[in-house]
């Protein structure tokens, strides 16, 4: 990878993508109901608002993801991916943060944060930190933002790592 390309990378793990509009969205469509269906009770890297960890969370089932994903980097290395999710139903909006499988084997606890970005409030709506885990898939708390401009924030901080690695995904309003 050039330096520019990993300049790149590490702009995005910071800053997120574009921005989309529409703050709702459609609800999940029938792949993926289906594809929630079949995991039952596990997470997945897509998101799956029937895991045990969105149950636990209080995710409402009908959690479709909106917007981009983005990744967290730790220089070249993918350690994360982090969406935002709408239910039509429950009119909440979360965020998610899945830890890749090559970053947890490296077996290193960290902290993990994870919500909503209100750019109307200029903070982090339904944030949930998880301390000195291990763990891979994390949901924020439910964020009443539906009728604000979000998107969905997570944070990785590595023991002895110089900062915080962080990113969001695109705007939606």
């Amino acid at each position: 990878m050039t330096g520019l390309a990993v300049a790149a990378a590490t702009a995005l793990s910071v800053v997120g993508g574009g921005v989309a509009s529409a703050a709702s969205g459609p609800g999940q469509t029938p792949q993926e109901r289906a594809a929630s269906q079949a995991a039952g009770a596990a997470g997945t890297e897509a998101g799956n608002p029937a895991s045990a960890v969105a149950t636990a969370a209080g995710v409402c089932s009908d959690a479709a993801q909106i917007g981009t994903t983005e990744y967290i980097y730790r220089g070249t290395e993918t350690i994360a991916s982090v969406k935002q999710f709408y239910s039509a139903k429950c009119d909440e909006n979360y965020g998610y943060v899945w830890v890749w499988k090559s970053f947890l084997d490296q077996k290193i606890n960290v902290n993990v944060t994870v919500g909503v970005w209100s750019y109307k409030r200029n903070s982090l709506v339904g944030q949930r930190t998880v301390f000195n885990t291990n763990a891979q898939e994390f949901w924020g708390n439910a964020a009443k933002t539906a009728d604000e401009c979000t998107s969905g924030e997570g944070t990785i901080n590595i023991p002895g790592y110089p900062a915080p690695l962080s990113t969001r995904t695109s705007q939606r309003c």
